[in-house]
């Protein structure tokens, strides 16, 4: 068992969100968390993460036989765990190469392994561009400085081509994207999928389980996820629409 999210409750200023999650996730799968806006999806992600804005009031988070609770940021990180955010951060100043070497290392010094020194690490990032078709001039900018919401995701999705997670949750990474730049972004996580590797994806829409066909569809309504099933699930919520899972939900159906 890779991630599993036992009864998780969380809250944030008195006001609990999420109501008893529960969720397991095995290496080698691909999972799709759906639902409306409000219901917890982007909390969940940052729990994980180990966003400090909310509290756990009841539950636990077991990656690779650790207790979440008990590693910090920067160690969730070093261990494998990748999230990819709705609305990535700028920084200026900050040129992708030095930020990517900076980090991969980093993670490779954890490891006990030694770092990428310059040409190394350039040949990699010249690897790895290919998997989103980052162009020369937009990996020679600041991290993200001036970048259409596009380019955005596909720095993400480059940045978790080089740091090569076993977990990687990526939060609403179809949002705003033009369909050719969700394209390369589908293809650059479905290039990435191994047997030893698992991906979290969440979305409102079916339009983005397309490119990327998961293996475990998931409906979080309310702050519970009330429904899960195959890749068939997010095509019923396509037509019925949420409305539907709303109304199941209130008349005790599910």
């Amino acid at each position: 068992m890779l991630l599993k999210i036992e009864n998780l409750h969380v809250s944030i200023k008195g006001k609990e969100i999420l109501k008893g999650i529960n969720l397991e996730v095995q290496r080698g799968e691909v999972h799709a968390i759906m639902g409306p806006n409000g219901t917890g999806k982007s909390t969940l992600a940052s729990v994980v993460a180990g966003k400090e804005i909310f509290d756990v009031t009841q539950g636990n988070i077991i990656y690779k036989d650790k207790n979440l609770f008990d590693l910090s940021i920067e160690a969730r990180a070093r261990e494998g765990i990748f999230i990819g955010f709705q609305y990535p951060v700028e920084i200026p100043g900050v040129s992708i190469t030095n930020f990517m070497r900076t980090a991969l290392n980093e993670i490779r010094q954890y490891r006990g392994e030694s770092p990428l020194n310059a040409i190394q690490f350039m040949k990699l990032m010249e690897e790895k561009k290919k998997v989103v078709e980052l162009t020369q001039k937009l990996s020679e900018r600041s991290v993200n400085e001036g970048f259409s919401g596009g380019e955005k995701k596909r720095n993400e999705i480059f940045q978790m081509a080089v740091l090569e997670p076993e977990l990687a949750i990526l939060d609403e990474t179809d949002s705003g994207l033009d369909i050719d730049a969700l394209r390369i972004v589908a293809n650059g996580v479905n290039q990435l999928k191994t047997k030893e590797n698992a991906t979290i994806v969440i979305t409102h829409y079916q339009r983005l389980l397309d490119y990327i066909v998961p293996d475990v569809v998931h409906v979080l309504f309310d702050g519970k996820i009330v429904k899960s099933g195959s890749k068939e699930l997010a095509l019923e919520l396509e037509e019925k629409g949420y409305e539907w899972i709303k109304k199941e939900y209130e008349n005790g159906r599910i």
